[in-house]
């Protein structure tokens, strides 16, 4: 994989919880988040690597009313959300923790800098990945939201769990669980 001496890039497409395109702006990365089920029991969204193939990388199953289900690494077990990205004790539901799968934790917090909308770090509080909202006064663009997904250079093979959290994360704010 080709070094820039930069972080990914990711560009969200809509920028909406529904389902975008995340794609690096030096197309080193491209990953897709879709809405495939919404019924009244429960919301499946797959998340798709499109930079080596289609098949479905990770499965978001949300109950009813929203509320947290499972999440599936490809052919893998579901494991309630709750016990994936669990919340810190003495901190918000705006904060939760995961173990990657390098095997090291990391922490997504929620408007914890100026810049960002979600903060991703490490367990020596170095940032990994973070996710930034159009800055306000920006012109619009033309097929995209103004919306990044930050992933260090060094963490490319979390990407997908970067995403997959982020979702999690972004819901449970959206529906204030």
């Amino acid at each position: 994989m080709t070094t820039y001496g930069m972080p990914y890039l990711l560009e969200d497409k809509t920028g909406k919880l529904t389902g975008s395109h995340f794609v690096d702006i030096n197309d080193r990365l491209r990953l897709t988040l879709r809405c495939t089920t919404r019924e009244a029991t429960h919301t499946t969204y797959i998340i798709y690597t499109t930079t080596a193939g289609t098949d479905p990388v990770v499965t978001l199953n949300f109950g009813s009313n929203n509320s947290l289900g499972t999440i599936t690494f490809g052919s893998g077990p579901q494991v309630p959300m709750d016990s994936f990205l669990e919340p810190s004790p003495n901190e918000n539901a705006k904060s939760r923790k995961f173990i990657g799968s390098d095997g090291q934790q990391y922490r997504w917090s929620w408007r914890t800098t100026q810049s960002e909308e979600w903060t991703c770090t490490n367990t020596n509080n170095q940032q990994v990945a973070s996710y930034s909202l159009k800055v306000p006064g920006e012109p619009e663009y033309d097929h995209s939201s103004g919306c990044v997904l930050t992933i260090e250079e060094a963490y490319p093979h979390l990407a997908v769990e970067m995403l997959a959290s982020l979702t999690i994360m972004r819901h449970i704010v959206t529906h204030n669980l």
